[in-house]
């Protein structure tokens, strides 16, 4: 999945000039928590947060000393050394940048435009929706060998019962790298059938480890 997908398209702006209040009142209107700042012609050069005008913003016991601060331009509390994605840019990709970043917002550009912006909420819905968790079904997760052709022999032992499988993640074995995890939601509600079929294959289930059914 590309970040096109999923990127919001209608973005809302603000020029360097525009005020800290018109910030809290776009936020406010939009129930957003980032604004990029652009130029004239649209390009990015700044961004402003939640978190920034909250610093900016005169203590409520302090109001009447302060609300001037309201006024001066957006751009003496924008953050200007902005990471940016592209259209094209694989969702992935762009996940391990949040992570490794630690940002909230990825403004989106193309031929040096704003063209969208991508958020930590975005990112979320999208791995609801890879994952399948929104929809009925089961989990299963499996230990298996840290070698080619496992995750074949799980999807056929689980086609044999005709389920169909959702979604597949893969993560290493925290405890011996020989081994690695496979995470598979199938559509059926009752996959006890399919564990006793896995167990029966030699494969060792380590969710839901049912009462009842043989190891």
């Amino acid at each position: 999945m590309i970040v096109e997908e999923i990127m919001k398209k209608n973005v809302t702006t603000l020029f360097p000039e525009d005020t800290i209040a018109a910030a809290i009142k776009l936020m406010a209107e939009n129930k957003i928590r980032h604004i990029p700042i652009v130029n004239k012609n649209h390009a990015v050069i700044g961004l402003v947060s939640d978190r920034d005008i909250k610093d900016a913003a005169p203590s409520v016991f302090h109001w009447d000393e302060h609300k001037g601060q309201l006024d001066n331009p957006v751009k003496s509390i924008m953050t200007t050394n902005v990471i940016t994605g592209h259209p094209l840019d694989f969702v992935e990709e762009i996940s391990a940048v949040f992570y490794e970043h630690n940002i909230s917002c990825l403004p989106i550009i193309n031929d040096r435009k704003l063209v969208g912006i991508v958020t930590e909420t975005d990112l979320l819905h999208t791995l609801v929706e890879l994952t399948g968790a929104h929809q009925p079904g089961s989990q299963i997760e499996v230990k298996v060998p840290n070698k080619a052709g496992m995750l074949c022999e799980i999807a056929s032992v689980i086609s044999m019962r005709k389920a169909n499988i959702q979604s597949v993640l893969v993560y290493p074995d925290q405890k011996d790298e020989r081994y690695k995890i496979l995470v598979v939601r199938i559509q059926t509600m009752n996959p006890i059938a399919v564990i006793e079929d896995l167990k029966k294959a030699g494969h060792q289930v380590l969710w839901p480890n049912l009462p009842g059914v043989s190891s």
